[in-house]
Parts: structure tokens; C-alpha cells; sequence
């Protein structure tokens, strides 16, 4: 009876077990072999510029289009890390640039037409109304890029430009203290032979104060001082002097030779006020940013297609026909100075916004498929491949301050010398 019961509690954990095999792995496995050999509807942007990102070409014996660019090889990387096959059915989409968002007809043909659209294809709230976005694969923002000037800002104040304000004030208060130091150590010495113009023979006086270290900074005398202890302060003194005038000689010469590079226009605020035409790219949505965002007068606004039409109208300027900025995505406007950057530099605040990313219906499970892939793209050494092979080695996406000349002042400021400051206060 016993054996018998044990057989049977035998053979039923081992009909469990082969149940329990046979179950459903979980909601994952389900969910991937639904999506197994999807056909994919993808539809890309066509225009005409900027083919770095999206390059449509048209195989007129074959009926057939070619497409590559920068996001198309982000989107193959991406497919090749799904957790399942998919194949993809590509087709262009011709961008209407007539008017500012020209992208908008294109995403609200997903999900009648396309099951994806790739490009260069902006994360943006309004487009999140009627789409899903993945994660960015590339970092975007507006700026403007404007001419250079060269020159010299030069006036009748420009020998007090090598040092700011605080520190030609820290100077003042550091001499004082040493000349009030050395003449209260000086006050009961007696001069010294053939000598009339120790501190401690002249009156005690501001002037006096002021004007005793500072002199021997510039003409030093042998033996002006009696004590040792004065002697030693006096000496940290024209340490920090030395320092300080070397200092000024070498910053100055910079101000008074070097050519400075600066933007034409600070920021939006200053072409606005003064009237001037700026561009921008045809079908973006920098047009609305343009004005709801900065606020300019849309008949002050001129499209433009490519890089060519963006340099000829900034040669031109905006008195004669062209433009005095041109607003656009950095990645874009970095192609623009990698081509004809000598002469122009990125300027004002910047318009942030997402990035790239590839558009799907709404609530679409395959976006955080898709997501995690672009991560797994981004975090490997395919990404800097891409990048290089459309771009060249400087990030398109990312922060490059070669882009960007600064034209903050060029004074030295107290914290330069605090450390000599602090010597000089504690040994006195």
C-alpha cells in the first residue's frame, strides 16, 4: 500500500514537471513571436539638402529607390539588435517646404501608411500628440549661426582691460595694508647714516601709505627700511608685484595684438530690434519657434534648402537680399561650419529641445523595442562609425566648442593671483 502510494505521488510530480515545461515561458516569449517576420511599412523624408541625414535617389531603369544617410544606417544598426527578425518595405515621402512644419503630414500618415517614419525627424510635445517617439539617438537644440568680425576692441580705457575690476581693487587694498604694516614697524626705528627718507622720518600719513609700496615696486631702493621683519614684508611685496606686472605686460600685448573674434549679433533680441531678415531651413519647425519662441515678424523670415543657399545668403546680407543669421538645428548648422566655418561662428541661447528619433503609432509596443536598441547602438562602437562616416570625427550631435568661439572678457580676475594674495596677507 505504501509503495503504491509513493509511485503514484512519484508519477504525478513527474507529469507536473513535464506541464510545467511545456507552459508558456512568460508574456515575453508571447510578445516577440508576434512580431517575428513583421513586414515593416518605414517612410523617410524626402527633400532636397542636407543628405548627410537622408539621401533619396531615384533608380529610373529599376523603378527603384536608394535611400542611405546618417539615420537610415541608425535605424539598420537598430534592427540588427531586436530580439526578433523584421523585414522592412522603405518608401520616400516627399516634404512639403511651402510652408514651416513640413514633417507634420508626413508623421500623421503613421499608422495608415507607415508603421515607422525615420529621419531626421525631430522629438518634439506637439508631434507626441499623435505619434510615439523613441528615445534620441542624436542631441539637437536651435542656435544661429552669424559672420564673424575681426578686430581689436580698442579705446582710451584699454590699459586698465588686463586686470578686472576686483583685482585692480584687491591691489589697492594689498598695498595699503603692507605700507600701513612697514611704517607701524618702522615707527620707533631710527634712520639710518646719510639717509632722510626712511617711512619712519615721514609723516603717517594716506599718501604716504599708499605711495611707499608702490614705489619701491617700480623703483626700488637699497636699504630704504631698517628692521628685518619690514625687510621681509617688503620682499613678499615685490614678489607679488613682480608677478602682478608680468602678468598685466603679457595681457595686455595679447589685447593690443591678437585678433579677437567676435559674433556680429549677440542674440535674437539684437536682430529683432533692428529689423534684420534671418533664414531658416524649409519644412522645419524652427519657423514656428522662430516666431512663438523669439518673436520675429514672419515677413522678416527667409527659407532656405541646403548649405549652398545658407552661405550665399549670409554673404549677401540682410540689406541686400539675403540674411544677417541663419536659425537652425546644431546638427545642422554644424555641417554648415565644418564647410565654411573660417568665417562664421554659432551665437546667442539655445532652443532646446530632444533630438532625433524614430516616430510610431501611438501606444506601439515596438517603441521601447526600438528604444532599447538605439541605446545598445549608442553604447557601442558602431555609433562613432556612422558619426565619422558622415560627419568626420567631431560629433555632430554633441557638445563641440571648436563650433563656438567665446568672446567673454579677456581681464584676469582676483582668483588668478588669490593664492599669492593669501601669502602675502598671512606674512605680513
Amino acid at each position: 500500500m505504501y509503495k503504491c502510494c509513493s509511485s503514484s505521488l512519484f508519477s504525478g510530480f513527474l507529469i507536473f514537471l513535464f506541464v510545467l515545461q511545456q507552459a508558456p515561458k512568460g508574456n515575453s516569449s508571447n510578445e516577440t513571436s508576434k512580431y517575428e517576420g513583421m513586414k515593416l511599412r518605414v517612410g523617410v523624408p524626402m527633400k532636397d539638402g542636407f543628405h548627410q541625414f537622408v539621401n533619396v535617389v531615384k533608380d529610373t531603369r529599376q523603378e527603384y529607390y536608394n535611400i542611405t544617410g546618417y539615420c537610415m544606417d541608425v535605424f539598420n544598426a537598430v534592427l540588427t539588435r531586436l530580439p526578433f527578425n523584421v523585414s522592412v518595405n522603405t518608401e520616400p515621402y516627399p516634404v512639403d517646404t511651402s510652408e514651416g512644419s513640413g514633417y507634420t503630414d508626413l508623421l500623421k500618415q503613421i499608422p495608415s501608411k507607415y508603421d515607422v517614419v525615420v529621419g531626421d525627424i525631430t522629438i518634439l510635445a506637439n508631434r507626441a500628440n499623435y505619434v510615439d517617439f523613441t528615445v534620441p539617438y542624436t542631441a539637437s537644440g536651435v542656435k544661429m549661426v552669424v559672420p564673424v568680425q575681426h578686430g581689436r576692441d580698442q579705446n582710451m580705457w584699454t590699459f586698465v582691460k588686463p586686470f578686472s575690476w576686483d583685482l585692480w581693487l584687491s591691489i589697492i587694498t594689498i598695498s595699503t595694508f603692507i605700507g600701513l604694516a612697514i611704517l607701524v614697524m618702522e615707527r620707533n626705528a631710527s634712520a639710518l647714516p646719510n639717509q632722510e627718507g626712511s617711512p619712519n622720518q615721514k609723516k603717517l600719513c594716506p599718501a604716504t601709505i599708499l605711495w611707499f609700496p608702490i614705489s619701491q615696486a617700480i623703483l626700488p631702493e637699497r636699504q630704504v627700511v631698517v628692521k628685518s621683519c619690514s625687510r621681509f614684508v617688503l620682499m613678499v611685496w615685490l614678489l607679488l608685484a613682480f608677478v602682478l606686472m608680468q602678468s598685466y605686460t603679457a595681457n595686455l600685448t595679447s589685447i593690443l595684438t591678437l585678433d579677437q573674434l567676435r559674433p556680429s549679433f549677440q542674440n535674437a533680441n539684437d536682430l529683432r530690434r533692428g529689423g534684420y531678415y534671418v533664414g531658416y531651413q524649409c519644412g522645419s519647425f524652427v519657423y514656428d519657434v522662430l516666431i512663438d519662441q523669439f518673436k520675429f515678424d514672419p515677413c522678416k523670415l527667409r527659407p532656405y534648402s541646403n548649405i549652398a543657399e545658407y552661405h550665399d545668403a549670409l554673404k549677401l546680407g540682410s540689406k541686400n537680399g539675403g540674411v544677417a543669421a541663419i536659425f537652425d538645428e546644431v546638427p545642422y548648422l554644424k555641417l554648415y561650419l565644418k564647410e565654411y566655418g573660417s568665417n562664421y561662428i554659432l551665437a546667442g541661447p539655445e532652443y532646446r529641445n530632444a533630438g532625433f528619433g524614430f516616430a510610431f503609432p501611438l501606444n506601439s509596443n515596438l517603441t521601447a523595442y526600438f528604444s532599447r536598441g538605439i541605446l545598445n547602438v549608442i553604447e557601442s562602437r558602431f555609433m562613432n562609425e556612422i558619426e565619422e562616416k558622415y560627419f568626420g570625427k567631431n560629433d555632430i550631435g554633441g557638445d563641440n566648442s571648436s563650433a563656438e568661439i567665446s568672446y567673454a572678457p579677456l581681464s584676469l580676475s582676483f582668483h588668478s593671483f588669490a593664492g599669492l594674495f593669501f601669502i602675502s596677507g598671512i606674512s605680513t
